[in-house]
């Protein structure tokens, strides 16, 4: 790596850079058809050098940046290094650089002199690809065929010219023929716009100065992710999580994440997690490293503009035909769930080499809502989707947001207009609120989530959920208590009844006129000890409604810690798992006090981790002396434990 010369220049040069993304987000809005991009803003657009290296970006979301730049290197590889001027590349398969199938990308190589010098690149997510729902995603598919229309690299526009029968092909395939082709040439328009201001760009500087800048920019990010990464203690982190579980086993799904930090590099590798499973929980492997790259610039460096650079110093290594580096035919509706779990193991990693820097989980899911049904109004069926905000996590000196978008979201919108839902759809929304006693309890509270009540006008619906958090919550950290968890419930003649299942995992629920579904979004966990938030902060949460009188007494009050245990730590050389969760032995006089019995089906239980993430396992009955609890090497070892610690485990609700 060699000195930047002028940092201002440069500067300039890479703000110059972000206004050309977001003169292409602009246009974006302003000519795409669908309500999921003009309001929701399920979109992304960027710059790439001329090798396929992340440039530039606005406010975009790190889902579909990360996976863009991979997928424009492949895409190259895939024509054999050779595109012309006025191609553009299509493509949305997650096993070659794509997240889900809705996610569409469009790639278009940009020249100067013959010479390829960038790429403009959007990814914008369709309302309907095809699939055995409407709007392609839910909770129960088994295969990637299910989820819709998989579209390998094709070139959608050949030397300037339209291949009809890509669009021929797209329009014949999807529930939404007019707005999936409206918001493609938006798409299209979006990198007309990027390719006409790069150009003027160009033709200002010069071509070799834009070469020599974008250089520049990529080696300050590496220089500043290096020195972020060699502050950290060398050493070996781990930490794991579930996945609520497989919609037709309902069986966990285990995640497990260890990263070895050595001088300014880092090693992130997720040996041990599941098998890829016939359930959308799984993601190829572009989406595992856009997961750990987020949490990772999150973490150590949040300040500066993101580009390429700063993901040099970190590998990331998963298992080919694990839920991680997932192989067809693996469904990947749910990739927003598999990254947002990564970033949830890839913070719990680290919590422990940068305490100061982390924060509670975040609502941990996309909470993918969608609804078909035929509005009477318009005389046309239509799908009406939305992926509600939750609450983001306390850190070190403040609260969680309430039903806000976290770090890892970009500018999505946090729910649709209600008078944009009742104009387009056959539902009115009935309340739309924030979700009082969701956020998890700490010295710095978790955020809230939200409740919204949505009742169906039409005379049937169809209603598909794809989320996570439903069963396992959202942890807090540092001693800070977990969030309430999604949840999706219907009401009908005056009773809830449950749309599937599996919590959280529905596929084609059938609606009917007057139906409610209830939504209430998962709060974020908090951070530090409950007992050490001030007076005037709870005095202010009752005052907002934000927690109840009765949630205040058995949070905050003397009685807070009632049900929490401190057992004495009992080393033993293997760690029990058992149908994709951890087990752990409680004495029965224990298992009475967290409020069990030996006849009780095992519970969830959190082993609290005073300094980082706490670990989640599931409580056994085991013929062991009271106050103790046996744990194997890798508990300790992620919990920082030293033989005859004392560990406090506290019961989870869900």
């Amino acid at each position: 790596m060699t000195a930047v010369a002028d940092p201002a220049r440069l500067a300039v040069l890479r703000e110059l850079l972000i206004a050309i993304v977001r003169d292409m987000r602009t246009t974006m809005i302003r000519t795409a058809h669908s309500s999921v991009i003009t309001e929701g803003h399920d979109f992304s657009c960027a710059l790439l050098d001329g090798a396929g290296e992340l440039i530039a970006q606005s406010e975009d979301s790190p889902a579909h940046i990360f996976p863009l730049a991979r997928q424009a290197r492949l895409a190259l590889a895939h024509f054999g290094g050779r595109l012309d001027p006025g191609d553009v590349v299509i493509g949305n398969d997650p096993y070659q650089g794509g997240t889900h199938l809705n996610d569409v990308a469009l790639i278009q190589p940009l020249f100067a002199g013959g010479r390829r010098i960038a790429f403009a690149v959007v990814r914008g997510h369709l309302a309907d690809v095809g699939g055995n729902v409407p709007g392609s995603i839910s909770g129960g598919a088994r295969e990637i065929y299910q989820e819709g229309l998989r579209i390998p690299f094709a070139k959608l526009i050949a030397a300037g010219r339209p291949v009809r029968a890509i669009g021929d092909l797209i329009r014949a395939n999807v529930r939404l023929p007019e707005a999936s082709t409206g918001d493609l040439e938006a798409m299209r328009a979006c990198l007309r716009t990027g390719a006409a201001r790069l150009e003027a760009l160009r033709a200002r500087i010069g071509t070799a100065a834009l070469g020599r800048g974008m250089a520049d920019i990529l080696a300050l990010g590496e220089r500043r992710m290096r020195a972020a990464i060699a502050a950290l203690p060398a050493g070996r982190y781990g930490f794991e999580d579930y996945f609520d579980g497989d919609p037709h086993t309902g069986e966990s799904v285990f995640l497990r994440l260890t990263v070895t930090v050595t001088g300014d590099r880092l090693d992130c590798d997720f040996a041990g997690s599941a098998a890829q499973v016939p359930a959308p929980l799984n993601c190829g492997l572009t989406s595992t490293e856009t997961g750990v790259f987020t949490a990772l610039k999150a973490l150590l460096d949040p300040k500066s503009p993101i580009n390429g650079g700063a993901f040099r110093p970190i590998r990331v290594a998963a298992p080919v035909g694990t839920i991680v580096n997932a192989q067809p035919p693996a469904a990947c509706g749910g990739f927003g769930e598999m990254r947002r779990r990564i970033e949830s193991v890839t913070m719990g990693a680290l919590a422990a080499a940068a305490p100061a820097n982390i924060a509670g989980d975040t609502k941990g899911t996309s909470n993918h809502v969608l609804i078909g049904a035929t509005n009477p109004a318009h005389r046309r069926t239509t799908v009406f989707y939305e992926w509600p905000a939750g609450g983001t996590g306390g850190f070190f000196g403040g609260d969680g947001s309430s039903a806000m978008r976290a770090y890892d979201e970009g500018d999505f919108g946090s729910i649709l207009p209600v008078e944009l839902v009742e104009r387009e759809h056959a539902l009115m929304v009935e309340r739309c609120e924030l979700r009082p006693d969701s956020g998890g309890a700490g010295q710095f509270r978790g955020g809230l989530g939200l409740r919204r009540d949505l009742r169906l006008l039409a005379e049937t619906g169809v209603l598909s959920v794809l989320s996570d958090r439903n069963r396992v919550p959202p942890f807090g950290v540092c001693n800070g208590q977990s969030g309430a968890p999604n949840r999706f419930r219907v009401w009908r003649d005056g009773a809830f009844i449950a749309p599937s299942e599996i919590p959280g995992k529905i596929t084609g629920f059938r609606l009917q006129k007057g139906d409610r579904l209830i939504v209430e979004t998962a709060g974020g966990g908090g951070y530090g000890d409950a007992r050490l938030r001030a007076p005037e902060s709870i005095a202010d949460d009752l005052r907002q409604g934000y927690v109840s009188p009765q949630a205040a007494a058995a949070l905050y009050g003397p009685a807070a810690q009632g049900r929490e245990l401190r057992l004495r730590v009992v080393a033993v050389d293997h760690d029990r798992f058992a149908k994709g969760g951890r087990l752990i032995g409680l004495a029965p006089s224990d298992l009475r006090h967290l409020g069990w019995t030996e006849e009780a089906p095992p519970g969830l239980l959190e082993l609290v981790n005073p300094r980082g993430a706490p670990l989640r396992a599931w409580a056994v009955v085991a013929h062991q002396p009271a106050g103790t609890v046996s744990l194997g090497p890798k508990a300790r070892s992620f919990l920082a434990l030293d033989d005859n610690a004392v560990l406090a485990i506290r019961p989870l609700s869900a």
